[in-house]
């Protein structure tokens, strides 16, 4: 096979990186796409490592360094610029517009899609209103964009041959926007650098960039209103003000941590608490493989990793009350068995991810051959 990976833009280390990294590990000869690439130190260690990366013409416009997200309207016909005609198989890891690229019938197309668009979709209105776009001029423009976007995104899905999401609930939101089915492969988390610790302390523990969705502020209210438990925050972010508002006295703010520590109070927690509606959620499952129990919403990515009553506890609705009344039920479990929470984390691991998506794409390549199609 001769191969391509696209992605959408190289700039830091986050949860779609990672997969790009296992992506490399498997195969070391995918020429590489993107429209930009920005790489942080982190990026050029685990997953560039002096590779080339084909760049689209947004990578050489005004400000693209800092502001390339500024260029949103330009992306769909950036990612369609890409020739791609040299290559039999293109994969594609994509949040935004990746999945969009131009193939013809004689290249097998596998998309391994972390979401679809999500401030074109699920989080518009949230977008819109958290940027000051609801009304004027700029609003109407915004919206404009966001809704030719949509139109293009719906489009360019059926250019995919083979959908792969990240969760159950990420192939939910496919079949609903584009009318596919999509297989799953859970994302790989390096489960081995969480390594299980039974030995608790008394505080509960959360780590999030303080952004809108990931309802940090929400958590903080909760505990504020449960004086008798001890609340660890580890992030920073545009939400940090709130937050420190909302901050009882028994609530320490840890700021940024680096990995290690961050890793130590995930092991130490007596739970690890987490709010987002996340596509899958990484960093709830390193928690669960140190074996801390956690306490999450139950609804995206976290209603499929924790198990209620096993792995943690769910809550339905993201409120303080809501909250509230799951820690008061983590109390009210006996015990929770560490070295099966551990265990249960093990199947997120990177290898076993591995083994998943080779498995997949060779057995898809094998009936593209025999003249299989979707």
């Amino acid at each position: 096979m001769k191969k391509a990976l696209i992605h959408e833009w190289f700039v830091d280390y986050a949860g779609s990186e990672r997969c790009i990294e296992s992506f490399l590990n498997i195969w070391n000869d995918f020429e590489l796409f993107s429209l930009v690439s920005f790489p942080d130190n982190e990026i050029k260690e685990k997953i560039l490592k002096n590779r080339e990366v084909h760049t689209s013409f947004i990578q050489n416009l005004p400000f693209a360094g800092k502001k390339f997200r500024n260029y949103l309207s330009l992306f769909p016909m950036a990612i369609e610029q890409f020739d791609l005609t040299p290559y039999d198989v293109i994969l594609s890891s994509s949040h935004a517009v990746a999945k969009g690229a131009l193939t013809t019938q004689n290249q097998l197309h596998i998309c391994y899609c972390h979401t679809p668009m999500r401030y074109a979709w699920d989080l518009y209105h949230e977008y819109l209103r958290n940027s000051g776009l609801e009304k004027g001029v700029k609003a109407f423009f915004a919206k404009r964009i966001l809704h030719r976007i949509r139109q293009w995104d719906v489009i360019s899905s059926n250019r995919v041959d083979y959908f792969v999401a990240n969760s159950k609930y990420i192939a939910g939101r496919i079949k609903k926007l584009y009318n596919r089915d999509a297989d799953v492969i859970y994302p790989p988390v390096d489960t081995s650098l969480y390594p299980l610790e039974t030995n608790k302390d008394e505080y509960f523990f959360t780590a999030s960039r303080f952004v809108p969705y990931k309802k940090v502020e929400l958590i903080v209210e909760a505990f504020s209103r449960m004086p008798d438990k001890k609340l660890l925050v580890a992030g920073d972010g545009p939400n940090k003000k709130i937050v420190e508002q909302k901050a009882g006295k028994n609530i320490e703010l840890l700021g940024y941590l680096p990995p290690e520590k961050l890793n130590h109070y995930m092991r130490k927690a007596k739970a690890f608490v987490f709010a987002a509606e996340e596509d899958f959620g990484i960093t709830v499952v390193e928690a669960l493989s140190c074996g801390t129990p956690v306490i999450a919403l139950n609804k995206g990515g976290t209603a499929e990793t924790v198990i209620n009553g096993v792995t943690g506890i769910h809550f339905d609705k993201q409120s303080p009350d809501s909250i509230i009344d799951a820690v008061k039920r983590f109390g009210n479990v006996k015990e929770f068995n560490y070295e099966d929470i551990n265990r249960f984390a093990a199947q997120f691991s990177r290898n076993i991810f591995e083994e998943k998506i080779k498995t997949y794409i060779e057995d898809k390549y094998s009936k593209f051959q025999n003249k299989e199609r979707p």
